[in-house]
């Protein structure tokens, strides 16, 4: 006791760090090591290791080529295929159900033997798919996929255009077994089944055009479709909606306008398009809706076939309103020379216009199609 409180209070301290520093635990060289060797495992591992996939859980599983057991992939693999509907189920040009017995004619210089696709010469693909431009020897969609022998007749004549088809398949189909082939078809360009209804359409002899949506003065309220090509749009991106929409389906020798007061009306956003529609070979019918439209001057700079409708038939769809109006068109025709009317794949209307055009020869006055009266 005495030795303790008589030892200095230095000495004593002294001697407490040296007891400590004696059983200090060295915790940073223990980490330091078992870091590396945790490094060490792993660069043993990547160098003796034949393991691509870093240890990440894997499986195998035997991969099984189709294409042998798939006659139409063989077929794309080796060639061109056609792929048809089955003429038993869609008969071209006749009621569904029925079998089509009548011959397909036969193929006019320059036309597809088939009579429904596109020539291979008159295709380009694009990302949307197929879209029409000129043939390298010059030959044009609006000269390839006209009706055959389309010309104006040497009297007064009128063509028809009938909109809107493509949408209903069974209403379409129809219409195309109740026209006369010298009416002119428009499809939209939504329908699910355009390549039976076109095709039917071609097989019948009718010649078929694409409706191309357009901006209308009231859009969005009013609104034509998607891809709707508008007014203030970079030209590039109204060109990419129009690619969209000419790929839809194939053999149209040209366009119609759907809706589009307001976009024919600017010459600056309406000239790059039917710019690109001289450019690719094709036909534009105005629908005459709007007497605003800058179509007729811009068609005739770009060297377009052009045709601008007298009257919409069925504005009023009522029997007594579309044959009053079939008569309005007759009356023009015997007074200019030539009418075009448009009309809706309304029921109402293709059977009034398939009634009135059986009594149309005897008037002295010939039914022909669109492509006759463009210039």
């Amino acid at each position: 006791m005495a030795n303790d409180l008589s030892t200095p209070l230095t000495g004593r301290k002294r001697r407490a760090r040296e007891r400590a520093r004696r059983f200090h635990f060295p915790l940073a060289r223990l980490l330091f090591l078992v870091i590396a060797l945790i490094g060490a495992g792993v660069v043993l591992r990547v160098v003796l290791v034949d393991d691509p996939g870093g240890g990440r859980p894997s499986s195998e599983a035997a991969i099984t080529s189709t294409r042998d057991g798939n006659s139409i992939a063989n077929a794309v693999a080796s060639g061109p295929a056609t792929i048809t509907a089955d003429p038993q189920q869609y008969p071209a040009g006749g009621p569904i159900g029925a079998p089509d017995t009548a011959p397909v004619p036969s193929a006019a210089p320059g036309r597809p033997a088939d009579g429904f696709g596109a020539l291979p010469d008159l295709g380009e693909e694009t990302a949307n798919g197929t879209i029409p431009r000129i043939s390298g020897a010059g030959l044009t969609p609006f000269a390839a996929y006209r009706r055959a022998g389309a010309a104006a007749a040497s009297g007064p004549s009128i063509a028809i255009v009938v909109t809107g088809l493509g949408i209903n398949e069974q209403g379409s189909l129809e219409a195309i077994d109740q026209l006369p082939d010298e009416v002119t078809l428009a499809f939209a360009p939504y329908g699910r089944s355009l390549e039976t209804t076109v095709a039917s359409a071609r097989a019948a002899g009718h010649e078929v055009m694409l409706e191309v949506p357009l901006e209308p003065f009231d859009y969005p309220q009013n609104d034509p479709g998607p891809h709707t090509i508008l007014t203030g749009e970079p030209p590039r991106a109204n060109l990419e909606k129009l690619f969209w929409l000419m790929a839809r389906f194939g053999g149209y020798f040209g366009v119609i306008n759907n809706m589009g007061a307001r976009f024919t009306a600017s010459a600056a956003d309406m000239a790059p398009i039917m710019e690109e529609f001289g450019a690719r070979g094709l036909g534009y019918v105005d629908d005459g809706s709007s007497g605003r439209s800058v179509a007729p001057q811009l068609a005739g700079a770009n060297k377009v076939p052009f045709a601008r409708a007298d009257l919409a038939v069925d504005a009023n769809p009522a029997r007594t309103s579309i044959l009053a109006a079939l008569a309005d068109l007759e009356a023009r025709a015997l007074d200019t020379g030539s009418a075009i009317g448009i009309v809706s794949a309304l029921p109402i209307s293709v059977q009034a216009v398939s009634e009135w055009a059986r009594e149309l020869d005897a008037k002295g006055i010939a039914l022909v199609p669109a492509s006759a009266l463009m210039q």
